[in-house]
């Protein structure tokens, strides 16, 4: 297809060869030419944008896959739209697979949220809309002041699950924590298959730390009213102590003895709690275990520790790149997602109905 005839334009905001390769996979499947466009760190570690063809008048969708360097790729990102809007672009629409600073989301003590102030920073660059997938919490949509389309790679990993694990209708459905049980509940009922969820010690719920600010306790105050006597700050440490949320040991309800645990996620970055439920998971009876994640980040000494876990395969899409791991550990593997992110720029750009990528898609996906 002529790009020119197109009425869009395509471009990659990554800096890296290997950042790159989802952007190539979806103007393939689209039929047009990626833009021409450089991007690059000066010595100061500056960076640089230049847009190499006009794009007056013209949608543009911008590709943008998050490497190791965060900050980096964001900054890439938002000097890109800021450069295509000073470029008279009509539409900037940017395509992230995977959001950074998805975790932060809530309220920690005197922390922020800081994937809110990254919403309004895209907004201030340019961009107009947004095509992500599986953010970590649904209601990060609410943070943007434009569209967002959240789409699902649940149907490319149930399909993984159908044709590539040998005897899949002996496996059980694992959450290897009760937030992520809605999930898993969801995979299970898509493939009629049990489910089996883990709580206990060994899991560290986000909603511990989610609750706002912790006030320090109060200290006595004897300038107020005489007959009104506040708790000292000694009774207040020990009534703490005495309410202090203890979890029991780790537990599996569900039975999976003899059968194929697989335990689904949206996101696997340090995976010390999904080798540890591996473990859990052996001792219990199963005899191998699968991971199923959206977003494949495998920092620090991932490969390695899931090459000497109990854990037979990590199954994850290619929203992140992450070709050095599978380098290191044979066990990971990929599911190319390219064709539903193609799909919604054609669709976003011709003025199509979305509802069609969001077939069979439950609400707790």
């Amino acid at each position: 297809m002529n790009v020119a005839k197109s009425g869009y334009r395509v471009f990659s905001a990554n800096s890296t060869a290997a950042c790159t390769e989802l952007a190539k996979k979806i103007t393939e499947r689209l039929g047009v030419e990626l833009g021409k466009s450089v991007v690059y760190q000066e010595s100061n570690r500056e960076t640089r944008v230049d847009v190499k063809e006009s794009v007056r008048g013209q949608t543009i969708f911008i590709i943008q896959t998050i490497p190791r360097d965060v900050n980096t790729a964001i900054m890439e990102l938002l000097v890109m739209a800021y450069a295509l809007k000073t470029s008279c672009a009509k539409n900037i629409i940017g395509v992230i697979p995977y959001f950074p600073y998805s975790k932060q989301c809530k309220m920690r003590k005197r922390g922020s949220i800081v994937c809110k102030l990254l919403a309004s920073m895209l907004a201030k660059a340019g961009l107009t809309h947004i095509i992500t997938m599986d953010l970590h919490q649904k209601e990060i949509q609410g943070f943007f002041s434009f569209p967002v389309d959240n789409l699902r790679a649940s149907p490319f990993l149930l399909q993984y699950i159908q044709e590539e694990v040998p005897d899949y209708r002996n496996a059980i459905i694992v959450a290897k924590s009760p937030s992520a049980a809605k999930r898993a509940q969801s995979y299970a009922e898509r493939l009629r298959l049990g489910l089996a969820v883990m709580h206990g010690e060994a899991q560290c719920s986000e909603s511990d730390m989610a609750d706002g600010r912790h006030s320090p306790p109060c200290v006595r105050n004897t300038s107020g009213h005489p007959g009104l006597e506040l708790p000292c700050k000694t009774s207040l440490e020990a009534l703490y102590i005495m309410m202090a949320k203890e979890k029991p040991p780790i537990t599996v309800v569900g039975d999976v003895g003899g059968r194929i645990a697989i335990i689904v996620d949206d996101i696997i970055d340090d995976v010390e709690d999904f080798v540890a439920a591996a473990e859990i998971l052996k001792e219990r009876g199963a005899y191998k275990i699968y991971i199923m994640a959206t977003h494949g980040l495998l920092s620090a000494d991932a490969p390695r520790l899931i090459e000497e876990s109990a854990i037979d395969e990590v199954v994850v899409t290619n929203t992140v790149p992450h070709e050095v791991q599978k380098l290191q550990c044979p066990k990971i593997k990929t599911v190319d997602v390219s064709m539903i992110l193609a799909e919604a720029i054609r669709r976003i750009h011709n003025g199509e109905s979305m509802a069609y990528l969001f077939r069979n898609i439950t609400v707790d996906d």
